[in-house]
């Protein structure tokens, strides 16, 4: 079964934002910021990639969906980073409505439409456990009656780690949270042209069953000062240094270094 996932990378859509922008231009103004846009690369670089380029099931496809304006040397910079992910595929839309584009996106990249596939979404400043795919897939595997009986079913991995980036290393906490982005894929029967980014993820469960999997931490969510949420940009989480368990964890679940992380953040 195919397994694909999509990434907005600073994508000036119409709607799909809680941030409010009076126009596309007041957006895109917004998005390509260089303090913004350089917060966004450098979380990118060390927190989103490592998990997927260390992925233990590689059979996946990962559109990345930015803006046709976006500005050329972030579009290279974007290009640079994901030169080795063989199964990652940077695709430029104008500005359009957020939903519709997303699912377009997404059907594009289908196989067959006919045939069910498995998706997921992921932010460009989250993480997933290296074992993402190959748990997703699994879970289907289990869950296979369900699956021939449902349109669509969720499947929600849904304990993990909150988390800050920055020069100074890892500040995290362990919790359980119900359909956050990261961690939640999306099983799609055969026919069905709707996709995981038609839903806001923590209603899914009003349109769909949902598959919990609380066992063993998959996923970092990432708190910067430009979360899209001013909720998350204000969480007061109890987050705390990693300790030398934890920053072992990180990087066997992960692959996020924390030494790595420092690194690139202090950089000028």
């Amino acid at each position: 079964m195919q397994v694909l996932g999509l990434c907005r990378f600073s994508y000036p859509a119409i709607g799909g934002f809680q941030t409010m922008h009076a126009s596309v231009e007041e957006r895109r103004q917004f998005l390509y910021h260089h303090d913004r846009l350089e917060e966004r690369f450098r979380l990118f670089e060390t927190i989103a990639l490592p998990g997927l380029r260390q992925q233990t099931d590689q059979d996946f496809h990962l559109r990345i969906v930015i803006g046709e304006c976006l500005p050329k040397p972030a579009f290279d910079r974007l290009n640079d980073l994901t030169a080795d992910l063989k199964r990652v595929e940077i695709v430029a839309r104008p500005p359009g409505r957020h939903r519709k584009v997303m699912q377009e996106v997404l059907n594009a990249a289908r196989q067959n439409l006919d045939a069910p596939c498995l998706q997921f979404r992921h932010d460009d400043d989250d993480a997933v456990a290296v074992d993402f795919v190959e748990r997703l897939r699994g879970t289907a595997v289990d869950c296979a009656a369900l699956l021939q009986s449902r349109t669509m079913v969720a499947i929600d991995f849904n304990f993990g780690y909150l988390a800050r980036a920055n020069a100074q290393g890892i500040q995290a906490i362990r919790v359980h949270r119900p359909l956050m982005t990261a961690g939640l894929g999306m099983f799609v029967q055969g026919g069905n042209r709707k996709s995981i980014m038609n839903f806001a993820h923590n209603r899914m469960n009003r349109a769909m069953p949902v598959v919990t999997r609380p066992d063993g931490p998959m996923w970092v969510r990432g708190l910067n000062r430009f979360n899209d949420s001013p909720r998350t940009r204000s969480t007061n989480a109890d987050l705390s240094p990693l300790s030398p368990p934890q920053k072992a964890e990180f990087l066997s679940r992960f692959a996020i270094d924390q030494t790595y992380v420092r690194q690139v953040h202090a950089a000028p």
